[in-house]
């Protein structure tokens, strides 16, 4: 008992490290580097790890996040342009907007698994893609929408580096919301959904109603991470809604580990860092250099980087099995005949 209270202890001494290190990172990186690359891996960084709830511990592989990220971000560009309201109640509108989406979309989608589910979740948002380049007077079609204002109680926010910590709050926020739903209850059932579905539904639970529950709010993290996007740049465009933005979010989830909420966060800064140093260098073929790093990692990390840190550490910290007795002692001793 008291080897597992001193275990218990040392892991909530890392998670509390772990906690300061990432929010002195967060609160450090308009720094560190250019704000509107920071403001990218924030927005980024959320949207990995509300795929992650669907993909990492519900076992539901969607190719069709980006109609979430997407629709949100017109949507907080329509309500931020039309009404002038604060960017905070725009963002607020624009998640509840993709969770909206995101309801019919689940109910249909979870009827099937696998690849099936793939498809389904790519084929909405491919008609989300089309409602927008098609709605040109609301969307501006293949223009976009275009200034987005920063709004928010008349504080000037025009700065890219004031704007990052203004932002930041409601990305800190969504974070919070993912862990406390992966540490809950909720979240138990979710894992117990991805390790075995047939035997969750055997014990009771209603199986497709928790997969509808995390998809739409899935949905609504992303809504958020697509919003504070969509204000950083002043507009928002096709790009937020096709089927490529929803491959990069896989990647970043597969990249930096699926299931532990901090690897989505690492592989979301690894993949907006390196696009921003190979554009900035003049590398034409980005999508080249990234597919190479991200096969070399599924072949030499196969948890992903940061899943695999986790999983030697725990090695290294788990104590040796005990010795099993030599085939000579399993052996019953013969039976002593009575006199």
């Amino acid at each position: 008992m008291i080897i597992s209270r001193l275990a218990a202890g040392r892991s909530l001494a890392v998670r509390l490290l772990l906690l300061a290190v990432g929010l002195a990172l967060a609160f450090g990186l308009p720094w560190m580097i250019y704000p509107p690359v920071a403001l990218d891996i924030a927005a980024w960084a959320l949207f990995a790890v509300a795929l992650d709830l669907l993909l990492g511990y519900t076992g539901l592989l969607s190719f069709g996040h980006a109609a979430f990220w997407g629709s949100s971000a017109y949507a907080t560009g329509i309500i931020a342009v039309e009404t002038g309201l604060p960017f905070y109640v725009a963002i607020l509108g624009g998640a509840v907007v993709a969770a909206l989406i995101a309801v019919p979309v689940a109910m249909l989608s979870v009827r099937r698994t696998g690849i099936y589910f793939a498809m389904v979740t790519l084929a909405f948002a491919q008609l989300i893609y089309f409602v927008a380049n098609q709605w040109r007077s609301m969307t501006g079609g293949e223009d976009g929408l275009q200034g987005i204002p920063r709004e928010a109680f008349g504080l000037d926010l025009a700065d890219s580096f004031y704007f990052y910590y203004a932002a930041l709050p409601l990305i800190l926020l969504g974070l919070l919301g993912a862990w406390r739903v992966v540490h809950s209850p909720f979240g138990r059932v979710m894992v117990a959904i991805r390790e075995n579905p047939a035997r969750a539904r055997a014990l009771g639970y209603p199986v497709d109603r928790y997969k509808v529950q995390v998809f739409v709010i899935s949905a609504f993290l992303a809504g958020i991470a697509g919003g504070v996007y969509a204000v950083g740049h002043g507009f928002a465009s096709l790009q937020e809604v096709y089927w490529t933005t929803s491959g990069k979010v896989v990647v970043m989830n597969i990249l930096g580990g699926m299931g532990t909420l901090w690897g989505p966060v690492l592989g979301a800064g690894i993949i907006v860092v390196l696009e921003d140093y190979l554009a900035t260098a003049g590398i034409d073929a980005i999508g080249v250099v990234t597919g190479a790093i991200f096969v070399v990692t599924v072949l030499v990390f196969r948890r992903g980087i940061w899943g695999t840190a986790r999983h030697l550490l725990r090695r290294r910290e788990k104590p040796a099995p005990a010795a099993e007795p030599s085939p000579a002692a399993q052996v019953s001793p013969p039976a002593v005949p009575r006199t």
